[in-house]
């Protein structure tokens, strides 16, 4: 069994400072497996919400969580929003007899009775699939490949893995969204996840997408907001420095698991993957999402002008500012583009993360990082 120590560790925390802690992330990351950790599922104290006992449990809502004590658990919280004003009423109460920790598979932002009832009484804790750390630095090319939900990342062959992935997009657009509340045709919606495969690291543009799907910009924006709730995509904004230069302002846009990635475009071995044109890109989107678990920056953006520099993370972490390149190369070298961002942005270094074994200068305030050396040492040493 993979331990999750860290984020384990980083749960207790929260559980200590805050009355109401929510722990999101996508579906099958290992939220309930966490949770279940901390209070038996056959406890009293335990509510699934996919659970039909527990839902008939939850009819009369404040009184059947009011006499509990110690920690409450409640799984797939976003299928009863009209549960948050109660969760505040019984956050409120002193002293208090019990802490609540709700599993939640969509963003604050779907959540919006969340974010409103319980404002200043809630921490959210945010979850994905195992990290690089987790797995371990041998298993690089099979993480990267099939990505990091644990059903994936340990099914016992590629093709179970590739299966296993195509059924949890499939149940993602045809049971969860509606369950949400989101009416929006699977296919049209699958349609849409496809086409943004296919321009993951890539500069967001609405008009394109309205076009080849025709429909209005303002619904393929919903679509790519729904995504992004469920923890499927992430817009990457762009940095804006007060320069005399025409600085890219849209996002991009990246599928934050490359194994859901690689299934959409229909990668199903190391081999396919090397040979691909989106090679670079999948490695990209990997190596950014494995930084921003590892370095968790107050601030990420990228930073583009339309004269061709572009650093693929721009991050702020305690008032300082640092920069990452991705490069899938044996040995990075100095670019033009790391020397602009240094200069016109004033960063304090670059990390250019690669995949290979040795950490090493590449010039002043640049350095070779392998991004498998996370779990031991700093991205940027203090």
């Amino acid at each position: 069994m993979i331990q999750r120590n860290t984020l384990r560790s980083a749960l207790d925390a929260a559980l200590g400072r805050s009355r109401i802690v929510a722990l999101i992330g996508p579906r099958q990351c290992g939220k309930t497996t966490l949770a279940r950790e901390l209070v038996d599922v056959d406890s009293a104290n335990y509510f699934d919400l996919e659970d039909p006992l527990s839902l008939v449990r939850l009819e009369e809502p404040m009184t059947a969580l009011r006499p509990l004590e110690g920690l409450v658990v409640i799984d797939e919280v976003q299928r009863r929003p009209d549960l948050f004003p109660i969760l505040r009423v019984l956050a409120d109460r002193r002293p208090l007899p019990a802490k609540f920790l709700i599993l939640g598979s969509a963003a604050p932002e779907l959540l919006r009775q969340s974010s409103e009832s319980l404002a200043g009484r809630i921490e959210f804790l945010s979850m994905g699939g195992f990290d690089l750390e987790e797995v371990g630095a041998a298993s690089l090319s099979r993480h990267w490949l099939r990505g990091g939900f644990p059903d994936s990342f340990l099914a016992a062959t590629e093709s179970d893995s590739f299966i296993w992935r195509r059924n949890f997009i499939t149940t993602l657009l045809e049971r969860d969204l509606p369950q949400w509340g989101i009416s929006i045709p699977a296919l049209t919606l699958f349609r849409f996840w496809s086409m943004l495969a296919h321009y993951h690291g890539q500069i967001w543009n609405a008009a394109e997408f309205a076009r080849s799907l025709e429909l209005s910009q303002p619904t393929i924006r919903r679509y790519l907001d729904i995504l992004s709730g469920a923890f499927m995509v992430r817009q990457l904004p762009a940095w804006h420095a007060n320069l005399n230069k025409r600085q890219v302002k849209a996002p991009k846009v990246y599928l934050r698991d490359t194994g859901l990635l690689h299934q959409l475009l229909g990668i199903r071995s190391e081999k396919d993957l090397l040979m691909s044109p989106k090679c670079g890109a999948s490695w990209e989107g990997y190596v950014i999402e494995e930084v921003l678990r590892s370095v968790d920056p107050d601030e990420a953006y990228f930073w583009a002008t339309h004269g061709g520099a572009e650093i693929d993370l721009v991050l702020r972490k305690d008032g300082r500012l640092f920069g990452v390149e991705c490069k899938r190369v044996d040995g990075p070298r100095m670019t033009p583009s790391m020397q602009t961002a240094l200069d016109d942005l004033e960063l304090e270094r670059i990390a250019v993360v690669y995949p290979g074994p040795k950490r090493f200068a590449i010039a002043n305030r640049v350095e070779a990082v392998p991004v498998t050396s996370f779990a031991t040492e700093p991205l940027f040493p203090s």
